[in-house]
């Protein structure tokens, strides 16, 4: 009688531990397809990590940001050190703006505690469906001359970065209202999981007037702190589970690498519909399901 309750016992571990693999396998599948769309599209795999995490494998909203978290850090901290490289990245803006995104992010992991899993449900679909939006009008590219901001001046924030034809030199513009903006932007990291490049790059572009190249890089650079300050807090409350955390950090890193390999080849129109297309039906599945409190 004890062998058999011996062998019922070893059966259960058994099923137990194929369920935690098959689990793993397609939390990291789904993970790499999230971030080879991100990749492709410019915008990052954090942002369909959360939805897909919360809809299609029933985890829990808070830990799925926590684990949206750790894959943006490891994927903008590759990425950033090759721009940086390059000469593409403005340092000097990155690091005054990440004041403000870090300030941001840490007040949004801290109301993250205090506002219900719903309402952060609806926020969230909204920045998906405003995602899918930017996503299908992307920004052209554009150099300021004009005489700079007297705070750009003081600060030396205007560069150059490389063209085909040597090195361009710009300007930048409207200091004030784009670290205002970057606070929102971190606000929005730490509440929701996501590297929010596309609201940085809309401040960058439209009002400091930075070429969109420059944008996007310093995007890249400074999204990998926004969500290292506010995965401090989620990790201090016990919501980053590495069970959780591990296969998706490997398989957005994946999905992005692989990403970057074939960008060149690939139609990005036609990768941005179906990212755009892929974006609005979570959306509206995050705000059906947080309007009726199913999250």
């Amino acid at each position: 009688m004890k062998l058999r309750h011996q062998n019922i016992a070893d059966s259960i571990d058994t099923i137990q531990a194929v369920s935690v693999l098959l689990f793993t396998a397609l939390v990291g599948g789904g993970s790499f397809c999230a971030g080879l769309l991100g990749s492709l599209t410019g915008l990052g795999g954090g942002i369909v990590i959360v939805p897909m995490l919360t809809l299609l494998f029933g985890v829990d909203l808070r830990y799925a940001i926590g684990a949206s978290l750790v894959s943006v850090i490891a994927t903008s901290s590759g990425a950033a050190a090759a721009y940086v490289k390059e000469g593409y990245t403005n340092v000097r803006v990155g690091m005054l703006l990440e004041i403000a995104t870090t300030l941001g992010a840490l007040g949004g992991a801290y109301l993250a505690g205090r506002i219900g899993t719903s309402a952060i449900a609806v926020i969230f679909a909204l920045v998906l469906l405003y995602s899918a939006y930017r996503s299908m009008k992307p920004l052209a590219e554009h150099v300021s001359t004009d005489t700079a901001h007297p705070l750009a001046d003081t600060l030396r924030l205007n560069s150059t970065y490389p063209t085909p034809n040597g090195f361009q030199p710009y300007t930048v513009q409207g200091v004030p209202a784009g670290f205002g903006l970057m606070a929102l932007a971190g606000v929005l990291s730490g509440l929701l999981g996501i590297g929010s490049g596309a609201l940085k790059v809309l401040a960058m572009d439209q009002l400091m007037h930075l070429p969109f190249k420059v944008s996007t890089t310093t995007s890249n650079f400074m999204i990998g702190v926004t969500a290292a300050a506010s995965a401090g807090i989620y990790l201090s409350r016990g919501y980053i589970d590495p069970v959780l955390a591990l296969p998706v950090m490997l398989g957005v890193l994946a999905g992005a690498l692989t990403g970057a390999r074939v960008l060149a080849g690939a139609k990005t129109t036609i990768l941005r519909r179906l990212f755009s297309a892929v974006v609005i039906v979570l959306a509206l599945e995050m705000l059906y399901n947080g309007i009726r409190g199913g999250v």
